[in-house]
């Protein structure tokens, strides 16, 4: 929230002086923006243009006067810091708080719609009059047991594991941000757990597998294009499907003469920019240079089609596993650990953001080690 000190000039020629809360935005059913505002009038008057000595004196009196109140109203807003818990705020709705805080992140979109697709189920849970006043650790039980018994998506199945930690998270983001700005005066949400995140199967090829799919033709070779360069390089579809030749950078050679080649783009996902080196056979699979605005793979399409030729490709490769295009990054991921690449530059080359997203790689390359163990023949032993 914002304070600010305002005046307002009146027909009988004075200014009006008053303290502008503003509180955000939000969209209206119609699509119009709505600003959030209240007002408190102090009561308090300048001559608007002043001429003689006692019309300037009395003016900077009446507005030290007023900037004196806005201090102890700013000091109000923020006295939550304080444990200081403040009477208007307890009525505030926290359908409202929580709209506020989800258009905070609109410059982040995948964050935003996650906020978005939340505030429906906390809606559907909430009454609009609940404030912060009736919230208590048995309302916070009560929202994560109907997002664990009661709420669905919209082809009417229970939420997964991942997706109600994900719901609960954002409500518990705003509950701290609550807290943190003075609408509660203590922090409930730390005496609930949350869920716990569920670890999802990442399909993989192995290297045999790729070189085996490399070697079958595909039904679109647009496609077996696209996926052999995605497990060489790890960049995702979205970022593929849109990769223009101006991002595709041919940089001579090294002191070595190895060509190098590398890939400049912005991540379609977190918006980050990357510089990714590429190794030759993977430029090799880009084909031809082209014009600098020309998509390097022109024509490919995300479909229920592309997906299904993609499987019936591996079924021909002899691979009995369900892969998606995503696979091809996590078979980039596998093969850059198996082949002594450290987590951390994995996790750079892949753009995360967090190096425990990379983690569950390192896992997968762990299980792999315990396996070989027992690859070994059995003895005959004879110790005697």
């Amino acid at each position: 929230m914002k304070v600010h000190l305002r005046k307002k000039k009146l027909k009988s020629g004075m200014s009006s002086l008053y303290i502008e809360y503003y509180k955000g935005h939000r969209l209206t059913p119609e699509g119009k923006t709505k600003h959030l505002r209240d007002f408190e009038y102090l009561e308090l008057y300048l001559t608007t243009d002043p001429k003689t000595d006692a019309e300037i004196k009395k003016n900077k009196e009446t507005l030290e006067l007023a900037e004196q109140i806005l201090t102890i109203r700013k000091a109000e807003v923020y006295q939550g810091k304080y444990d200081l818990k403040n009477d208007t705020k307890g009525k505030v709705s926290l359908l409202d708080f929580y709209f506020q805080k989800k258009e905070e992140r609109y410059q982040s979109k995948g964050n935003y719609d996650n906020w978005d697709a939340a505030q429906k189920h906390l809606e559907a849970y909430c009454s609009p009059t609940i404030t912060f006043d009736d919230i208590d650790v048995d309302f916070i039980k009560g929202y994560k047991k109907y997002l664990d018994t009661v709420a669905v998506t919209q082809s009417k199945k229970k939420l997964s594991q991942n997706t109600k930690n994900t719901y609960y998270n954002k409500f518990k983001a705003c509950l701290n941000a609550a807290f943190e700005e003075g609408y509660l005066k203590e922090n409930l949400i730390k005496k609930v757990k949350g869920f716990t995140a569920g670890e999802s199967t990442r399909e993989y090829l192995t290297s045999d597998e790729l070189q085996k799919l490399s070697k079958t033709p595909c039904p679109i070779p647009l496609l077996k294009r696209a996926f052999l360069f995605s497990s060489l390089s790890g960049i995702r579809w979205s970022d593929i499907n849109k990769l223009k030749w101006s991002e595709v950078r041919d940089e001579g050679t090294d002191n070595s003469g190895n060509f190098i080649f590398r890939i400049v783009f912005q991540q379609k996902k977190t918006e980050g920019v990357e510089y990714l080196y590429i190794s030759q056979q993977a430029r090799e699979l880009l084909g031809e240079r082209k014009g600098p605005h020309d998509r390097v793979f022109k024509g490919l399409r995300y479909s229920a089609h592309m997906n299904l030729q993609l499987l019936r490709w591996c079924m021909f490769a002899g691979i009995n596993k369900h892969i998606t295009f995503h696979s091809a990054r996590h078979t980039n991921a596998v093969l850059l650990l198996e082949n002594g690449a450290d987590i951390y530059t994995v996790s750079k080359r892949l753009g995360h953001r967090e190096i425990r997203t990379t983690e569950i790689y390192a896992k997968i390359i762990d299980k792999k080690m315990k396996e070989a163990a027992n690859l070994l023949p059995k003895l005959n032993l004879d110790l005697l």
